[in-house]
């Protein structure tokens, strides 16, 4: 066992779940984000343009802006709720609905668009980029775009079909000009995508049937998975090549003979550590400490009581994990 050590425990008060985005903890209610800056415990408010079962959301790297991806639309507002731009695209609820809207009021009470597909947004490392997967008109060319976008005013820098159709999130990474996107197609099918953006052009690796998890802090090296949570792979994030994997089956005792699986969710918070978790434990999650340097599981981390869900990335050197009665945070370092 390798023991965690608290680094702090922080109230949670909405039913989504909490998550850090550069140092600052982002709770998503219908009417506003509650974003609190974990370096200086300042609080501020985001008025939410739609309820939170409508879309995704980031926050800039200064905290001063955050963007909605919506079913219709990116928006980004600042902390007054004053829209800086919008950029309109096609619904993600396409499937039930073909219809060009302009206005989140326009299918604020239909079932289906509270279930639509959700794409997702993600600001660079600098904040001088801003990543969105969007879903176009119909009619378009491509049905689903990844695109660069500049922050300042969502003009479209470059533009990359995927050839997907399906929810997505991103994957940041400390260099801004790299950027990763997995889009969940069904259990037995999700691309993952792995963006270079020089300033001027879009290069994209395509991974077939995989999930994104995690940058290392030096931004060397990839984790990920695939949609069946049979194997973590290593890649180079420099060209995607795959550097190792570990096979869950091989790695990590079973319970009671059922099948071992990683999870989808991960953190890297050095680049010498890897906190995985093993999905389905019962009845508390098991985490890992996994060294990537050599893909090999260490030993399993030892909590001081008890926690639920995956661990996920906290910043440099910490990750957090849910408290078991899902009123808290706990945010956590190696021992």
């Amino acid at each position: 066992m390798i023991n965690a050590g608290l680094v702090a425990t922080l109230p949670t008060s909405t039913d989504a779940v909490p998550y850090v985005v550069n140092h600052r903890l982002l709770q998503r209610g219908d009417t506003a984000v509650r974003v609190r800056d974990l370096r200086s415990g300042v609080e501020t408010r985001f008025p939410a343009p739609w309820p939170r079962d409508f879309g995704t959301l980031t926050l800039s790297p200064d905290g001063d802006v955050m963007v909605f991806a919506g079913v219709h639309a990116l928006r980004a507002v600042d902390t007054t709720g004053a829209v800086r731009w919008e950029l309109q695209h096609g619904c993600w609820s396409a499937a039930e609905c073909a219809e060009d809207h302009t206005s989140y009021s326009e299918y604020a009470d239909d079932h289906y668009h509270s279930h639509a597909d959700k794409g997702s947004v993600a600001y660079a490392a600098d904040g001088k980029t801003l990543w969105a997967h969007i879903r176009n008109r119909p009619g378009a060319e491509a049905e689903e775009e990844w695109l660069v976008l500049d922050p300042a005013d969502g003009t479209v820098l470059a533009r990359y079909a995927t050839g997907t159709i399906g929810s997505s999130f991103h994957t940041p990474h400390p260099d801004p000009a790299y950027m990763g996107l997995t889009v969940g197609e069904g259990d037995e099918d999700s691309p993952a995508f792995w963006g270079h953006w020089d300033g001027e052009n879009l290069s994209v690796h395509r991974l077939d049937e995989e999930v994104l998890l995690a940058a290392s802090p030096s931004g060397d090296r990839l984790l990920a998975t695939d949609p069946g949570q049979w194997s973590l792979y290593l890649r180079s994030t420099a060209d995607a090549t795959e550097l190792g994997r570990l096979d869950a089956d091989d790695a990590v005792p079973s319970l009671d003979g059922d099948r071992v699986g990683w999870d989808y969710e991960a953190a890297f918070p050095s680049d010498e550590t890897a906190v995985v978790g093993t999905e389905g434990d019962y009845p508390e999650p098991r985490h890992w400490c996994l060294d990537p340097t050599t893909m090999s599981v260490r030993a399993q981390v030892a909590y001081p009581f008890p926690i639920a869900g995956p661990p996920r990335p906290a910043g440099p050197g910490q990750w957090l994990t849910s408290s078991a009665d899902g009123t808290a945070i706990h945010l956590w370092t190696l021992a």
